[in-house]
């Protein structure tokens, strides 16, 4: 890297810690750096409309602006909430009109809420059941009660062939 490439990094870096935008905008590279999603993610998002179209330089690559990382970081934060892409982009629409869109919202989240909630049940019971086997397992005298259980699992959910 040569010393005026190092020196503009310094500038582009030293400016976003002041909360300003490059003056063309974020690189590709930048941006994957800043939050953590693939270049390949970030072309996705943009192609299903997650992102919209990002602006472009004269060479044609992708600039993404302070409003482009706010949507990815609102992006981010929804699928940490396990909501799937398809109700980010509900949620996208509605974060334009918050107010207008909070009972809607309010529904989306207690529904992902009650998802989530099923899903401790099951890793719940999952947690006890790997703790009964491993306990088994430490008394058995021959065999291992865990193959054993997973063998008599399996033949007890294949069906019959014809």
């Amino acid at each position: 890297m040569s010393i005026s490439s190092s020196s503009h990094t310094k500038r582009r870096t030293s400016a976003r810690g002041q909360g300003q935008t490059p003056a063309r905008g974020y690189r590709i590279g930048e941006v994957i750096e800043l939050t953590g999603f693939s270049a390949d993610t970030l072309r996705y998002y943009e192609k299903i409309a997650l992102l919209p179209r990002v602006g472009r330089a004269a060479s044609g690559a992708r600039r993404y602006s302070e409003s482009d990382l706010s949507r990815l970081r609102f992006i981010q934060r929804a699928k940490t909430m396990n909501f799937s892409l398809e109700e980010i982009a509900r949620l996208l629409e509605m974060r334009a009109a918050p107010q207008a869109a909070r009972d809607e919202v309010r529904e989306l989240t207690r529904h992902k809420l009650k998802q989530v909630e099923a899903h401790m049940e099951t890793l719940d019971a999952l947690r006890k059941e790997l703790s009964l086997l491993v306990n088994l397992c430490r008394g058995a005298a021959a065999g291992c009660p865990i193959i054993d259980d997973l063998d008599n699992r399996n033949k007890r959910n294949a069906k019959p062939s014809k």
